[in-house]
């Protein structure tokens, strides 16, 4: 029984490895064409249409989600702030959330729920009715003329996304504590202010762009790999949002770690300083 078992852990070994070299060669072509195939995805009848269906498409929702986790987070945290009297404080931790964590990690969730399963099963779909094997034929490269198009608007408009989320999360916060529980305005905005700088804002967006990237060549990948009939598309889609939830989660640690030593290598303090002060 023990040499089964250690047959079934070696073969899984095997297979996670098999399929993280070809995870890796994909993403190597996909950047290849990025960069050499401009006259094969660089159409406007190829971005125009992936633009619009991820990042446009995907606004609305993005902004509503944004909105009621930022009223969510002022509704409880103000107990505890309330009671030191520190309310006007708030306004940066709230702001904080949104814009450093929530707000990135929020839209790229959405967007594998929404567009990365879409994308696997279109492109899926492809694969089992030998789509993909009739571009090769036509000598199109299938990676350069779906794929590239499809990533590089994940990496584009993500960021866009999140800047939306970001507004609506500090409005929500804003509408919760100054509105509904009366704190008082301009000191809600002045800690703000003094917490959430230019560095803070800049890490979300590169952490969305980061995001964006991995969900586009997960789906992708996904889709180009899945296998026959109906059953293999929806699993690709499933397997698709599963694997780049668990990306975005993975690498935002990695991420948050890599920035906030950034940050003291760069400016020599923690920001925690400059707002207790």
């Amino acid at each position: 029984m023990l040499a089964d078992q250690l047959s079934y852990l070696g073969s899984k070994v095997s297979q996670a490895a098999e399929g993280a070299g070809r995870f890796t060669r994909f993403s190597l072509s996909a950047s290849g064409w990025l960069f050499r195939g401009v006259n094969v995805w660089g159409r406007l009848r190829l971005l125009g249409p992936q633009f619009y269906q991820i990042g446009t498409r995907s606004i609305p929702v993005i902004m509503l989600l944004g909105a009621f986790v930022g009223m969510v987070l002022a509704i409880e945290t103000y107990d505890q702030f309330a009671a030191i009297g520190q309310e006007l404080r708030l306004g940066g931790i709230v702001n904080i959330s949104v814009v450093k964590q929530i707000g990135p990690v929020l839209a790229a969730v959405m967007l594998a729920g929404r567009v990365g399963g879409s994308v696997s099963a279109e492109l899926g779909t492809m694969h089992v009715t030998e789509q993909l094997d009739a571009l090769r034929v036509m000598g199109t490269d299938p990676i350069a003329y779906l794929v590239v198009p499809r990533v590089l608007a994940c990496a584009v408009m993500i960021p866009i996304m999140t800047v939306f989320s970001d507004l609506l999360g500090i409005l929500g916060g804003y509408f919760i504590t100054v509105v509904c529980y009366g704190v008082n305005a301009e000191g809600y905005w002045e800690f703000s202010s003094r917490f959430v700088g230019t560095y803070d804002v800049m890490t979300g967006l590169i952490k969305s762009v980061i995001f964006g990237l991995s969900i586009g060549l997960i789906s992708c990948y996904k889709g180009f790999h899945c296998r026959s009939g109906a059953a293999g598309v929806g699993r690709a889609a499933t397997d698709a949002f599963v694997a780049s939830f668990i990306a975005i989660i993975v690498s935002n640690f990695f991420l948050a770690k890599l920035m906030k030593d950034l940050y003291d290598v760069i400016y020599g303090y923690d920001s925690v300083t400059a707002f207790s002060g």
